[in-house]
């Protein structure tokens, strides 16, 4: 689906908004679960890799919504603080409590997560206490590329919602032979998707015979069946006879 219009503008400080754009899941097929995704370091809401994903969710039923981060809002292009961050994503969470996308989005589950630094910090937010259903991690960024020692994992414990981590076996900012071990150290459910061949964008090489939509199509069936068995469970299976 399209997203609706050009966006709704949130409040993040009294002199500051950025823009949030939702994309609504057809009527008829919508599940009740709406995924807040944020964008990685290197591009805003406007990337096609975010594009892709948020139009391809909410044909899938899962109404989608991203947002800039404020530097992204503003042109800079260096990200702002952690808590710069963290503050602007929270402020997203409560416009969506709030009913700013109730006409587009519905209500149901909140799941969060996003690209890259976009899911690091929703992470960041779940462990600081937001409640929330879920959360889904595109290319979690487990450290720096060529700095493995420069661990970004400490908060995950406190995280009490399941995760899904879908990563690139090529990922140069955490393999998932790195994120392995510390997915088994948490307390909460959470499930690791390889897309194989996939860098952190999940890009493979061409000579791999396989195309990017269906690398993307791969990703996008985990999120879903995650979202259905983990996330609503019950809620939507069919009721037998």
């Amino acid at each position: 689906m399209s997203p609706v219009g050009t966006g709704t503008r949130i409040e993040i400080t009294p002199s500051e908004q950025v823009t949030a754009i939702p994309y609504p899941a057809p009527a008829r097929s919508r599940l009740p679960v709406s995924l807040i995704l944020a964008h990685g370091a290197g591009a805003n809401q406007a990337s096609a890799f975010m594009v892709q994903f948020a139009t391809a969710l909410a044909a899938r039923g899962i109404g989608t919504l991203t947002f800039n981060f404020l530097y992204s809002e503003t042109g800079r292009r260096l990200p702002d603080r952690n808590d710069r961050l963290e503050a602007c994503y929270r402020k997203v969470i409560q416009a969506f409590h709030e009913g700013a996308f109730d006409k587009s989005l519905g209500r149901g589950s909140l799941v969060i997560g996003g690209k890259s630094m976009g899911g690091r910090i929703a992470s960041q937010v779940a462990a600081g206490g937001e409640e929330v259903a879920g959360l889904v991690f595109l290319g979690y960024p487990l450290h720096p590329p060529g700095r493995p020692e420069q661990r970004r994992d400490k908060h995950l414990p406190a995280i009490r919602a399941p995760m899904l981590f879908v990563q690139g076996a090529r990922d140069a900012f955490g393999t998932p032979e790195e994120l392995g071990p510390v997915l088994h150290r948490l307390q909460a459910a959470a499930e690791l998707c390889v897309v194989a061949d996939g860098d952190h964008s999940f890009k493979v090489p061409k000579r791999g015979g396989r195309s990017q939509a269906q690398v993307y199509g791969f990703a996008l069936d985990a999120i879903e069946r995650w979202l259905r068995e983990r996330v609503l469970g019950p809620r939507i299976r069919p009721a037998t006879a």
